[in-house]
């Protein structure tokens, strides 16, 4: 496994020469320049280190973990801006390949960050296309007969939790939609339930085509 230091120069080096296809105007010395180097992910090209191949693989990686965590730290987790970047940074370093990839399913497949920035993508998004999965909607936004699974649930209040969760509504959970109006009626296994709006905009479901 790479280290953290040497994950931050190839995530920087990756934003600068793929991204952007240019050198940062800085300098940059860090701490893993040398040991990318040693396990050839970069190289000293006239004093300015620069991706190797492999370097540039293990960089979109880095930079995918990063803005994959920034989607769910906002989203899911709803940490506010003032933190998103410094969580995100911690968050992208414990976060392994194969980790990422159920990160990536549980939020839908998202192609840009909250910054506005490309997610580069990964092995499960080209599957999601293959098996046209949607992007992750809320359950108000669905039309009567939409099939599909929990995704998650976008609260951090106790009390709608607890009410969903005895409801059955958990990640990975088959629902059907009934009606909309007056409230929100959708089947889950045997049962019926019904929930107001602001309910319904919280239960995220990844919805069949």
């Amino acid at each position: 496994m790479i280290n953290p230091e040497v994950e931050e120069l190839l995530e920087r080096l990756y934003e600068y020469e793929v991204e952007n296809n240019r050198y940062p105007t800085e300098y940059i010395i860090d701490k893993g320049a040398e040991q990318a180097v040693t396990l050839k992910l970069a190289e000293l090209i006239d004093g300015k280190y620069k991706l190797t191949e492999a370097g540039q693989d293990a960089g979109k990686s880095v930079v995918r973990r990063h803005r994959l965590a920034e989607k769910l730290l906002k989203d899911v987790l709803a940490v506010g801006p003032a933190h998103l970047e410094e969580d995100a940074c911690r968050f992208e370093h414990v976060l392994l390949d194969e980790v990422d990839e159920k990160v990536c399913i549980l939020l839908g497949h998202p192609t840009h960050c909250p910054h506005g920035k490309p997610i580069p993508p990964g092995p499960c998004c080209q599957q999601a296309k293959n098996d046209q999965i949607n992007e992750v909607r809320p359950l108000c936004d669905a039309k009567p007969e939409s099939e599909g699974t929990v995704a998650y649930l976008a609260t951090k209040d106790n009390r709608q939790v607890q009410k969903l969760v005895a409801m059955g509504i958990l990640p990975g959970t088959a629902i059907k939609i009934i009606r909309q109006f007056p409230s929100y009626v959708f089947q889950v296994g045997y049962s019926q339930f019904a929930v107001d709006r602001p309910l319904a905009e919280v239960i995220y479901i990844r919805w069949n085509q």
